[in-house]
């Protein structure tokens, strides 16, 4: 056994209250990261005292963050408050430990890597680079899906339409949603704290300010991100998100043009050969949803069909839910891509 693998590391976990955090910790008790250790931090919990948490059976206590726990440290992850995140990420370099952003803190921010294991993940490479960010999970989704499609033919262009869960605004969202549900129901009345419109039994297209073009701040974020990612595949990308009322999940559909006419037995083949994809035949009797998605840490694609009008065009309805496949997946191949491990 080589010295690289036989060690093990110490880690740390910050903001481990939050639902990122949370699914981050379930795929590390999976054991793919041999751990000497791990702390839990939470800026939630006051300096003078602490919470109780657990890991793989054992009790844990969370700490409130401070820069002279996390001397000694291999690796942390960022879960927190943007505030937090960009504290302890850019002490990084500095205290000599490897850092990874969950939470979109450094969106945006050149000088900190968007990476999506197996796509641009070469980067890391370079051993100077301590703070990488976990992108948007709609960026590591389509990354993934337009990767493995490049693999058959270049990608000209694609477009997406995607369906964004209030979980996008961590556990603020879910419970508004519940709690405008039942409230409707019951025929009473609900001040709305995150979404600008009833989200219960409704959908909408912004979900934020729009830019001077008619895109949401957001939108604009993800789209570059993924371009970036995406770096030197030479590939037109635009999308559109649409804010939908259900918990968890992203679902979206995708429209993409290759170079070459492909068939679609041959595009087929792309997904149901690798292993970060479940693929669902045009007449599968199960049909791709959000419930199906929840927990499960593959990207579902289904439903595809040749476009009529354009040779080597074709739509796929694809699914993943946003805390696993769509992030603590990800962030856990990243991390042990810099550590050493694979």
């Amino acid at each position: 056994m080589s010295k690289a693998s036989s060690r093990q590391f110490r880690v740390a976990l910050i903001g481990t209250n939050s639902l990122r955090a949370q699914e981050i910790r379930e795929q590390l008790a999976s054991g793919l990261i041999p751990l000497k250790s791990i702390e839990f931090y939470d800026p939630g919990v006051e300096e003078e005292y602490s919470q109780l948490t657990e890991f793989q059976g054992e009790a844990k206590v969370i700490h409130h963050p401070d820069t002279h726990l996390l001397e000694g440290l291999d690796l942390v992850f960022l879960a927190a408050d943007q505030e937090t995140n960009l504290k302890f990420g850019q002490l990084a370099k500095d205290k000599g430990y490897l850092a990874i952003d969950l939470a979109g803190s450094f969106a945006g921010r050149p000088q900190v890597p968007a990476v999506v294991a197996g796509v641009n993940d070469r980067i890391l490479n370079d051993k100077k680079i301590a703070l990488v960010a976990n992108p948007h999970p709609v960026s590591i989704v389509i990354t993934q899906v337009l990767s493995a499609l490049a693999s058959l033919a270049p990608v000209l262009r694609s477009l997406a339409v995607v369906l964004q869960p209030v979980s996008a605004y961590e556990q603020a969202g879910i419970e508004e949603l519940a709690e405008e549900s039942f409230t409707l129901l019951s025929s009473g009345n609900y001040e709305r704290k995150i979404f600008p419109e009833q989200m219960a039994f409704n959908s909408f297209p912004l979900t934020d300010k729009a830019a001077p073009a008619g895109h949401s701040l957001k939108e604009k974020q993800v789209e570059q991100e993924i371009k970036g990612i995406l770096a030197g595949q030479n590939i037109s990308f635009s999308l559109s998100i649409v804010q939908v009322p259900v918990f968890h999940g992203y679902s979206l559909m995708v429209y993409t043009e290759l170079a070459e006419n492909r068939t679609l037995s041959e595009v087929e083949s792309v997904f149901k050969k690798n292993r970060l994809f479940r693929y669902f035949p045009p007449n599968s009797s199960q049909l791709i949803s959000n419930k199906l998605v929840a927990g499960e840490n593959e990207i579902f694609v289904g439903h595809l069909r040749r476009d009529s009008d354009q040779p080597g065009s074709f739509w796929l309805w694809v699914a993943a839910d946003n805390l696993t496949a769509g992030s603590a997946v990800n962030a856990l191949a990243v991390a042990r891509k810099m550590l050493g491990l694979g």
